[in-house]
């Protein structure tokens, strides 16, 4: 997402770059959506997917589309759009079948049974082998799976985005679901790096609560704490933020978006970080003690999350 949509400027020579470097490291689970850079950012992975297919196992999302006026983002998850949807991203993908197929949010007005059921003639046809969900509740998970096995639900999940553990993360054990959070580092909060102030326009986080100015001297604090935890653990604050996601379950595979080498490599040694119950119950106190982070959405953009 971050290569094209939401973040700033876009590079691609470094993206590409970011890109053939993953593969080096063996990082071959790759994420994105049609509504990523209104299409651009698949077409951004193609130019090394293609020469690579075999070694990338691909992701994408349907759904997000402009509204009649063009002024603003609807959901759409009815049958007819996303026979249109999937068709287009193979196209811009440069692939024969795409490997895991999300419906990017959960549709009020289209019963989640006839989306999934649509979904999965796409299984029937060849075209996507894997369903995915993401930001969906767990009476839609449920009668989600009911339909065709769902493989994969996506949602927001970090040090401080914890709903996920009330119902969903079992849940997707339950079920053999695995689970992907994105954003596991809090749109980079947790980094100890991130200055909301210097934040870009145009960049995405400017629109979330979490990152405005109330709510800075708890989240620099925090942080801070946070970064010192890391220092004696001899990692970076992202390396123990993306290991603590790691330690919640066997079946939870973080994605956290980068447009960048080095940190894609700072990314990728959270594997080698151990997290030891003393460390979670340090981490534990820590955000006790400064719990008033903010919201991860805004009121409007809470509506297009399925909490049914």
């Amino acid at each position: 997402m971050s290569m094209s949509h939401a973040y700033g400027v876009p590079n691609d020579e470094e993206s590409i770059a970011t890109l053939h470097k993953a593969l080096d490291l063996g990082i071959n689970f790759w994420d994105t959506a049609d509504v990523y850079g209104n299409g651009k950012n698949e077409e951004l992975l193609s130019k090394v997917l293609k020469e690579n297919r075999d070694k990338i196992f691909i992701a994408t999302k349907f759904g997000f589309t402009q509204n009649a006026a063009g002024n603003g983002m609807v959901f759409d998850g009815s049958p007819g759009y996303m026979k249109k949807a999937v068709e287009a991203s193979l196209k811009r993908l440069r692939v024969d079948v795409i490997d895991l197929y999300y419906a990017h949010r959960i549709d009020p007005n289209v019963p989640v049974e006839e989306m999934v059921g649509a979904m999965a003639q796409l299984v029937t046809e060849g075209k996507v082998k894997y369903l995915g969900l993401s930001e969906a509740s767990v009476n839609s998970i449920k009668k989600a799976h009911a339909v065709h096995p769902i493989s994969a639900l996506q949602s927001e999940y970090s040090l401080l985005t914890r709903e996920p553990e009330q119902n969903v993360l079992p849940l997707c054990k339950d079920l053999n679901i695995s689970f992907i959070p994105f954003s596991p580092l809090a749109r980079g909060l947790v980094t100890n790096t991130l200055n909301t102030n210097e934040l870009a326009d145009g960049d995405f986080r400017k629109s979330l609560p979490r990152y405005q100015e109330q709510y800075q001297d708890n989240n620099t604090k925090l942080t801070a704490g946070f970064a010192n935890l890391a220092a004696q653990k001899n990692c970076t604050p992202s390396q123990l933020a993306l290991a603590w996601v790691l330690a919640q379950g066997e079946h939870i595979i973080p994605i956290p978006g980068t447009k960048r080498r080095k940190y894609l490599e700072e990314n990728a040694g959270s594997v080698n970080i151990d997290v030891t119950a003393n460390d979670l119950k340090n981490i534990d106190e820590l955000l006790a003690n400064y719990p008033d982070t903010g919201d991860r959405y805004s009121e409007s953009q809470w509506k297009q999350v399925d909490r049914s």
